[in-house]
């Protein structure tokens, strides 16, 4: 069937979402940017094409499409199986924790479990009223870090970063959401720029895949900034480095939040005895951990 005689022949939201769902599993797409299935990602890209909201109510799923509306939706499903990138690098546009954020192939598409972490304030690991200082190492678009500010008003917020290009979108998204005056973008290889500044609150979505595995991902995956998702022969390289320097930088009371993924065995295999705390979380997720300083002081050694 061709383009012309499905425009026609599709009329309402709901008609391209089920065409589109067909369309992505028949393609065998990989989803995992926000979306887990065909289904889930045709929702997604039909409401972003036609900027209406996620939640939308179900009944307008039924209302009748104008041509233009229709033609943009369906130059969106093209381009998602013709050039097998994630959406939002197509639509530009990602949400996390209840925001909205500008993304592009110079950073990752924001999906971290740390958004439902970040939405409770990482309670009970923390007590909210004594968040003064964040650091987000790795911040890319700056998600976790302008998340955090949101999260906790009274903060000063670090968001760090090796890649000058992902900078530049981190400072786009700070500046779209007016917190210029609390988080500050800073290039750095982690620790290395920051003196001896110390913070209630250090967390990290760092790159944790392994080189092997790597070379194994879809498409979407290399879609993205490999700095960012590959972290050598066990995918540890850069969790390592943060636990090593994570002891002098966190306050006495603060805490350390990391998300290693897939990783999370290689870990613990590479630390058996840290008492790493791993959470769960209501919305899906795993690999990510929780430390004290308290905890990063006793096992300093071992890093």
């Amino acid at each position: 069937m061709d383009r012309r005689t499905v425009l026609e022949f599709l009329a309402t939201p709901r008609d391209y979402v089920r065409f589109a769902a067909s369309r992505f599993a028949e393609a065998g797409l990989c989803f995992g940017h926000g979306t887990a299935s065909p289904l889930d990602e045709a929702a997604a890209l039909v409401l972003n094409a036609l900027h209406l909201p996620y939640d939308l109510p179900g009944g307008y799923f039924d209302a009748r499409l104008l041509p233009d509306e229709r033609a943009r939706v369906m130059e969106l499903i093209e381009r998602r199986i013709a050039e097998r990138k994630p959406l939002a690098y197509l639509t530009r546009e990602a949400p996390f924790a209840g925001l909205s954020f500008y993304v592009d192939e110079r950073v990752l598409v924001p999906r971290s479990p740390i958004a439902e972490l970040i939405e409770k304030r990482f309670a009970p690991w923390i007590e909210a009223e004594r968040v003064g200082k964040v650091l987000d190492l790795g911040t890319g678009s700056g998600c976790i870090a302008i998340a955090c500010a949101v999260a906790f008003p009274g903060a000063a917020v670090d968001a760090v970063d090796i890649s000058p290009e992902a900078l530049e979108v981190a400072r786009l998204n700070i500046a779209r959401h007016g917190l210029e005056d609390r988080v500050r973008p800073v290039q750095s290889d982690l620790y290395a720029g920051l003196g001896d500044r110390r913070y209630d609150l250090i967390v990290s979505n760092p790159p944790y895949v392994s080189r092997e595995e790597w070379q194994r991902l879809a498409p979407e995956y290399h879609a993205e900034p490999r700095l960012g998702l590959e972290a050598g022969d066990d995918g540890l390289d850069c969790v390592r480095r943060i636990l090593r320097g994570a002891a002098g930088h966190l306050g006495p009371e603060g805490v350390l939040v990391v998300e290693v993924g897939g990783a999370a065995a290689a870990l613990e295999r590479a630390y058996p005895d840290v008492p790493f705390l791993w959470l769960e979380f209501e919305r899906g997720g795993e690999g990510v951990f929780v430390l004290t300083a308290t905890e990063l002081d006793r096992f300093h050694g071992r890093f």
